[in-house]
Formats: C-alpha cells, structure tokens, sequence
C-alpha cells in the first residue's frame, strides 16, 4: 500500500502557495485531503458566514475533482479515525495560532500520538507567524507602528511553488455530505481561491490599488480590494499580495493594512484571553449601561435604525453583505461604546456572527482599539462624531442614500443630517436614539472617574 498523509485544511482553502500542501506530498505518496466541520466553529457561526464556507469548500472539492473528504464532529476524535482509516502515516496542516485552534491542535496531537502518526505544523495563515517579531528585550509589541518597522525588517518568504496535483491526490473516498445552509439574502461574493485570484488582479488592473492611500476610506466608493473574506479563509495567502507590492504610496498603505492583520494576531498570541477580555484591564471597571434600555439600544444599533445615517448605512451593510468598511466599522464601534455606553463585546460578538471576514484576532482588538481599552496609543477621549464623519468621508451621501431607503429623498449631504430638513424623517426614518454630544460628555466624565 502506498504510504500515505493527511492534509488537514483549516484556514488554507486553496492549492497554490500552500507549505502544508506541500510538506504533505513530500511526506507520502498519496495525501488524503481533509476538512472537518468543527461544532465549536459552526454552531456560533450565522447564516451567512456558514454559507460562504460551504460555498468555498465547495470550490476546494471542484479543483480536487472530487476528492475532499469532509467529516462532522470533533477533530480529536475525527482525525485520528481518519488516519486509522486510510493507514496514515503523518497529519499535516497550516499552524494554527488563535487560542481555539491551539488548544484544538494540542488535542489532536494528543490523540494521534497512539497511532504514532504526528500532527505537522507548515507554514501560517500569515506573512511573519505571531511571535516572531518582538522588541530587543524579548517582550511583545503593544503598539502599531514600532511593530510594523520591525515587521517589515523581519521580513518574508516568497510564494511557495506550485504543488503536482496530479499524483499525490488519494482516490476519492465515501465522507458526509456538505451541510445544506438555508438561502440567505445576503449578497456573498463568489467564494474560493480563483474568485480570490481574480479579485485581486480586477484591483491591481483598475488603478485602485494605485490610489488605495488617497480612497481607502471613503465607504462610497468602491476602491478596497474586498480580500479581507478570502484571507480569512485562506483562500488567498498575504504572500501572495505582498510580493506583487512595489513602492507607491498606494501600495504602501495596502502593505501597512495587511501588517495590522498580522500586529493583532501577534498581540492576540501573547495574550489569549484578550479575545474576549480587556487588553488594558483598568477598563473592565468602566461603568457601563445595562438593562431594557440598554438592551433596546443595542437592539437599535444591530437593526441599524439608530439615528444616525452613516451608522444605520453600516449596520445595514453588514446585513446585507456580511461585510463593512473598515472606516465605518470604527465609526459604529464608536457609538456603540462610547454614545450607548456599551461594553466593546456585544458588538463584538455581534460582528463575529455576521461578518463573513470576521477574524478573532482582528475582531476583537479591531474593537478594543476604537473601544479606548486596546492597543490604541491615543487617549480614550478621541470619539467620533458620527455627523462629522460621515460628511468628511461620504460628502455626497451616497453611501447613506444606499443602505438606507429612507433617506433617498434627500439631495447631496443633508442625508447625513436629516432631522434638519423639513421632510427629513418623512419616509420612516427613526428620531436618533441618543444626543452624541451629551453622550460624549458622558463618556469623558464615566473615564476620568476611572482614572481618578
């Protein structure tokens, strides 16, 4: 019987520049490909993130010609019954280094050391693994920019070659089904690695990419490159992005948003438990709102029917897409901490649900960032204003007029403010929910009485 190897995809739903792919092919002569639907990461998952990820293992089956195995359950258990199954001699997989997928990892490895069939970490989901870069004491970067100086002295690899695809594929074998997922309104991009591909050369061949540094944050229009989903399901590897970069200030800004992705999962890796809890302790003891009220606010806020166009455009374009400008991710984070009063892990959890790119470590420091509590240097008292915002990076509206109907009837930027306009709130539009410059007011005074 011809050796053989289990390539265990996780975050790595593509061929192309694939180590553990090709470790994999190395180890055997025939390599078993793998995707275990994970209860942990499935049942908290909404409709739409679970649809793309059918979807895309859909794409991965198609370029295997039909190869992928799929399994339901718990990988310490699957996995090891997978390789009792095919006689397997090594398990191998991209490094996972989120706080689930370690622990996960660790198990498994456990489990399979009976079988005497290693688990095989190869390469990352990212350009420089978390903890490689550090300060010249050893300690962890807590801050940006030094970060990304070293970062780019670090440095990366190439792209990996190409793996023959040919002969190493074991014959397709019976598995389980892809789950059926309801039909969802939201409108996913296409999913898997081509899809991916071509978003990326669509980018670099309209120019966008070239004045990315001057567009990146105006929500109407369209000129990001939408890769936030493919990268977090590996898809498409940063490698990939960054050895197309040149020098332009465009492309250096698309660099320093890449390196952002890899500063959180580094800061996440040193510190675990800051997925869910304050990177910056003293603000766990920030009074914040709870009860009816608060709970029918937070409700506002999901819905997007708060008040304020710009942060009810977002809302409302996270449900319908399962995706936001980043720009106006800060500026709902924001209002829902520091105009609602509420804690940073409701909307959190809110935005892992729905976002298709949602990314733990992205996520969760993403929102302690604009939260005050996070690796922001800046003081907590920056809070924006969701007016002002909204004017300076959609002038003409148009991103308001988009995602919310009710608004359409208003020319140019008076969709921004439209309680000064005599027919502003004619079509249904709500009464905003809170006054933002009493509520910043209220926010500074909730800070200085935790500093003091």
């Amino acid at each position: 019987m011809a050796e053989r190897a289990v390539l265990w995809f996780r975050r790595d739903l593509r061929l192309s520049d694939n180590p553990a792919l090709l470790a994999a092919a190395r180890a055997a002569d025939e390599v078993v490909p793998l995707f275990v639907l994970d209860p942990a990461l499935w049942e908290p998952a909404g409709s739409a993130r679970r649809h793309y990820l059918v979807a895309s293992l859909r794409s991965l089956d198609a370029s295997l010609q039909g190869r992928l195995l799929v399994r339901h359950g718990d990988p310490a258990t699957v996995v090891p019954e997978v390789v009792g199954r095919f006689r397997a001699g090594s398990v191998h997989v991209t490094a996972d280094f989120g706080p689930y997928g370690r622990a996960r990892d660790d198990r498994v490895e456990s489990a399979l050391a009976s079988a005497g069939a290693p688990i095989v970490r190869t390469g990352s989901p990212y350009a420089v693994a978390p903890g490689r870069v550090a300060k010249t004491d050893g300690t962890p970067y807590r801050v940006y920019s030094p970060f990304y100086r070293a970062w780019l002295a670090h440095g990366w690899r190439r792209p990996a070659e190409s793996a023959d695809q040919q002969f190493a594929w074991c014959e397709p074998a019976a598995g389980e089904a892809l789950p059926e997922v309801d039909d969802v309104e939201v409108k996913t991009p296409p999913a898997g690695e081509q899809g991916a591909l071509d978003r990326w050369q669509a980018f670099v061949a309209s120019g966008q990419l070239d004045d990315y540094a001057d567009s990146r944050n105006r929500p109407d229009l369209d000129a990001t490159s939408r890769l936030s989903v493919p990268l977090k399901y590996g898809e498409i590897h940063p490698r990939t992005l960054l050895a197309e970069l040149g020098s332009s200030k465009g492309h250096e800004v698309f660099r320093k948003e890449l390196a952002w992705r890899e500063f959180y999962a580094d800061v996440l890796w040193h510190a675990p438990a800051t997925a869910r809890e304050y990177l910056r302790p003293e603000f766990a003891g920030m009074p914040y709102d709870r009860g009816a009220t608060a709970e029918q606010r937070l409700r506002s806020w999901q819905l997007g029917r708060t008040g304020y166009p710009v942060v009810d455009a977002g809302m409302r374009q996270l449900l319908a897409e399962g995706w936001m400008h980043n720009r106006v991710r800060m500026i709902v984070a924001s209002f829902l901490v520091k105009d609602l009063h509420l804690e940073w892990q409701q909307g959190a959890r809110w935005f892992m649900q729905q976002l298709l790119d949602g990314d733990l470590a992205s996520n969760s420091h993403g929102w302690q960032w604009t939260a005050g509590c996070g690796t922001d240097a800046a003081p907590y008292f920056r809070i924006f204003n969701p007016v002002t915002q909204g004017l300076r990076f959609d002038p003409d509206g148009n991103y308001v007029r988009r995602f919310v109907p009710e608004l359409r009837h208003l020319d140019g930027a008076a969709a921004h403010q439209p309680w000064t306009t005599t027919d502003g709130l004619a079509h249904g539009y709500p009464e905003r929910i809170v006054d933002h410059a009493v509520e910043r007011e209220e926010s500074l005074a909730r800070y200085s009485a935790l500093r003091g």
